[in-house]
């Protein structure tokens, strides 16, 4: 995956996410919804075959977009090291 950004503000942040889907980015928000002080955090896919997801995120406060997906990132990272562990001692 590759990251454009498309806008880079205090509190607003639009970026593409060249080579992710609808799986990847609706975890993605799911994510950043829950971190304290974002505001909006959605995306979009023009064209559901050929169109690269834009993510928006706002926030409200001392938390910044980038902090904010740093923090979700982070969280996703950690619920797949889970699960893999968990997926790994049931095959046992």
């Amino acid at each position: 995956m590759q990251i454009k950004i498309l806008e880079n503000e205090k509190n607003k942040l639009l970026f593409q996410l060249i080579g992710a889907d609808h799986t990847f980015c609706n975890a993605l928000k799911k994510e950043l919804v829950d971190v304290t002080g974002v505001e909006i955090a959605t995306y979009a896919i023009e064209h559901h075959q050929i169109g690269i997801p834009k993510i928006f995120i706002q926030t409200k406060g001392a938390t910044t977009p980038k902090k904010a997906l740093e923090g979700a990132i982070k969280k996703l990272k950690a619920d797949n090291k889970e699960f893999l562990t968990a997926f790994e001692k049931s095959l046992k």
